[in-house]
């Protein structure tokens, strides 16, 4: 590797230290932290793109700017839905980190995305499904402000 490489790898180190350290001080990012899947850096930049739940008038609103709410596009005969494009793209892709390890880690997360592969969707479609459930989750837990709760099979 390169010297810069080094300096570098110590630069990300550093950062993700001090992340950590300041990672209490926000109770969504502490909240966020207790969801399986959730690390440190994608907790604190999850929680820095949403800001504050009153930014969002619902859970549904809350969907569409992660990105995790498809949208109709059906006309006629045709039925079909798109991905929103008025998403925070910083923020979709850190739930999306999460996403994947989350259905790795929760068992009710891989029988959802295992039952929408059976039924034809697409990894990312199934994803967006998980995701969307997992938004539901979430809205909840901020709303309430309490922590993720793992619940028996």
């Amino acid at each position: 590797m390169p010297a810069g490489s080094f300096k570098l790898l110590e630069q990300i180190a550093q950062l993700e230290k001090q992340i950590g350290q300041t990672l209490p001080s926000s109770s969504l990012a502490s909240l966020l932290l207790s969801v399986p899947g959730f690390g440190e850096v994608t907790a604190a930049e999850l929680a820095g793109e949403i800001g504050t739940l009153e930014r969002f008038s619902s859970e549904a609103s809350l969907a569409l700017y992660l990105g995790v709410c498809p949208l109709d596009r059906s006309s006629g005969r045709q039925a079909g839905s798109r991905v929103p494009r008025q998403v925070n793209g910083r923020a979709r892709q850190a739930l999306a980190n999460a996403l994947i390890h989350h259905v790795r880690l929760t068992p009710q997360s891989q029988a959802l995305y295992g039952k929408k592969r059976r039924e034809g969707k697409s990894h990312n479609q199934a994803l967006r499904v998980v995701g969307r459930h997992l938004c539901r989750v979430i809205w909840c837990m901020l709303k309430e402000e309490r922590p993720y709760e793992k619940r028996p099979v």
